[in-house]
């Protein structure tokens, strides 16, 4: 079993929490990690910008002046790109950037994030986790008797609108649920906090995974 250490709400310690080693791995691969993470960043991006081709642009095909005899360049139509209004060359078009990962390859991941997080001590429990109303001092005032340093995610049981109006003003604090929680999040957070709540949502989500692989 793994001890996490608990904490009041005043920053006092509070004992520790046992989570079972059989829900965590041993396994280390920092290119799954890698791949995972890389995945989930690519199928953020969007590229909506998008220009037309010479194909594209409505407007008569029909050729500006005679070929011979004016005087002037050649000219074939109107919708070249070297004319005004005309098409564009290498511009830019939607792209998809999505990569595929499996199923079993992404819950892996997520279990050797969680497993090296715990072991390495950057996990700890609040006892009281709630704020009275949505302003930002009340989540102020819930972390700073922890004396974290560095950025923070926070994982709940569920996420309410109190709690996210409180936080959102705060550069370096995320809140996520329990179920939503992926591996970029807790790889790129120094700290994570669990209310306890959010702790047994967790350890619920990695028993499927579990059990799954069994």
């Amino acid at each position: 079993m793994s001890a996490i250490p608990i904490y009041a709400r005043s920053g006092e310690p509070n004992g520790e929490i046992e989570f079972s080693d059989a829900l965590l791995t041993t396994t280390r691969s920092k290119q799954l990690i890698q791949d995972v993470v890389t995945a989930y960043r690519a199928n953020q991006r969007s590229c909506p910008a998008s220009t037309k081709t010479r194909g594209e642009v409505v407007g008569s095909n029909r050729k500006p002046w005679k070929q011979k005899g004016t005087g002037n360049a050649r000219a074939g139509r109107r919708s070249s790109p070297i004319w005004r209004g005309g098409g564009v060359c290498f511009g830019p078009r939607p792209r998809d950037f999505r990569k595929k990962l499996t199923r079993k390859a992404s819950r892996m991941a997520f279990r050797i994030a969680v497993s090296d997080r715990i072991r390495s001590g950057m996990v700890r429990v609040v006892d009281e986790f709630s704020i009275s109303e949505p302003r930002t001092k009340e989540v102020v005032g819930l972390l700073q008797p922890l004396a974290l340093k560095g950025n923070v995610l926070l994982i709940v049981d569920q996420v309410d609108r109190s709690l996210y109006l409180a936080s959102r003003n705060l550069a370096d604090v995320e809140v996520i649920a329990a179920k939503d929680a992926n591996t970029y999040q807790l790889i790129r957070h120094r700290n994570i906090v669990f209310s306890r709540s959010g702790l047994a949502a967790l350890e619920e989500r990695l028993q499927k995974y579990v059990r799954s692989v069994a």
